[in-house]
């Protein structure tokens, strides 16, 4: 019984095969024949579109980095510990804000200091003014009672030496007080310094923190960073181009960018910078890209997609791509004739290319072309329009 039923199980598939081959056969003589045979039908039916005309755009698409324009590190003239930062990290911060505040006590002290000594060198500059007009008076005493020869040339050489003794004392003591001058202005300058201030030159007046770098409590040497602040209005895009773009490239050309994090906005910018070199190793260009970012979404580092415009037609003659077809290595379009019922061939020159339109170059094609179906239409071929076309 066993075998018998593998003999009928085996016969079965046999004869299944056999049909499935003949009708493969068949489908395969019916495919080969049928654009002869549909050809010769009196009438196709067909899907059209109109032609229109209006603006088209050539654009090219590349993919990029956004960065900050501008950057700043802010980092202390002085060395100590911080006592304060004044902002965080995403905080705004303008223009000379200060940002951080270092321990001062000592540079306190030095400008009490200094002050003191300012003061005994003025102390001592008026003794020294006072002393001198006494020598003056001396030297003029001596000169009269010698005129009268009451007095001898050596007391009043002995006064003139006074006098100049104690000229040059003024003036030294004239320099050692601007040296305290100088000395309290810096003891001032660098207590100013304990307050650290944010002071970029250009760009924009507020800024935002990208990075902290040192907490409260910390100490630091002159010149560490503490913070890193960033521009982000406006905000640049920056991508590498070939050879064979950098050529279509200019400065001002408009620009269309999408990110990752608001996928359904599109964000308005034109090129600023190209570089004027290659990039040797990779053989591309670096490129900027300027873009308005008030409203701060845009951040450095997001990945970005470009669309970069290439040419702009205004009044283009515009062609639905699917209408386009080849025939005896030309291409063209089958336009619905006045009657509605037939069409024509007509070969048309291509231009921009913008998704699914295309641009018609030289051609004054108008009315409606067919875009299902054309592949079996020849010139004059009679046609029947979808009601979804009317």
């Amino acid at each position: 019984m066993a075998i018998g039923k593998i003999l009928t199980t085996l016969i079965l598939l046999g004869v299944v095969a056999a049909i499935g081959w003949q009708v493969n056969q068949r489908l395969i003589e019916v495919n080969r024949e049928s654009p002869e045979r549909v050809r010769g039908i009196s009438v196709i039916p067909v899907e059209v579109q109109p032609v229109t005309r209006g603006v088209i755009e050539r654009r090219r698409a590349f993919t990029g980095t956004l960065n900050s324009p501008a950057e700043f590190v802010v980092a202390p003239k002085l060395s100590g510990r911080i006592l304060e930062i004044t902002v965080d990290l995403a905080d705004p911060v303008n223009r000379g804000q200060v940002v951080a505040r270092l321990d001062n006590d000592e540079y306190v002290q030095a400008l009490a200091q200094a002050e003191a000594d300012l003061a005994v060198s003025r102390a001592n500059f008026n003794e020294a003014k006072s002393l001198l007009a006494i020598a003056d008076r001396d030297l003029e005493r001596a000169e009269t009672l010698r005129g009268r020869g009451v007095s001898s040339d050596a007391e009043r050489d002995a006064a003139k030496a006074n006098q100049l003794a104690k000229a040059a004392h003024v003036e030294v003591t004239r320099a050692q007080m601007s040296r305290a001058v100088a000395t309290v202005e810096t003891a001032r300058i660098q207590l100013g310094y304990s307050d650290v201030i944010a002071a970029w030159q250009g760009g924009q007046d507020t800024r935002v923190v990208a990075e902290r770098f040192v907490d409260e409590g910390d100490t630091v040497s002159a010149n560490a960073p503490l913070l890193r602040i960033v521009e982000l209005d406006p905000i640049n895009a920056v991508v590498f181009v070939t050879e064979a773009d950098y050529g279509l490239l200019r400065p001002g050309q408009r620009v269309d960018l999408k990110t990752d994090a608001f996928k359904d906005s599109v964000f308005k910018g034109e090129i600023s910078r190209i570089s004027p070199v290659f990039i040797e190793d990779t053989r591309q260009a670096r490129v900027e890209i300027t873009l308005d970012n008030k409203d701060l979404k845009l951040k450095p580092g997001m990945f970005a997609r470009v669309s970069i415009m290439l040419e702009r037609f205004e009044d283009a003659v515009i062609l639905p791509a699917t209408s386009l077809v080849v025939r005896d290595g030309s291409s063209g379009v089958f336009v619905v004739d006045d009657d509605g019922a037939t069409v024509h061939w007509q070969s048309v020159e291509t231009g921009v290319r913008d998704g699914d339109r295309v641009q018609a170059i030289g051609s004054d094609v108008e009315g409606r072309v067919v875009t299902l179906g054309q592949q079996l239409l020849d010139d004059g071929s009679k046609i029947s329009i979808s009601e979804l076309s009317r």
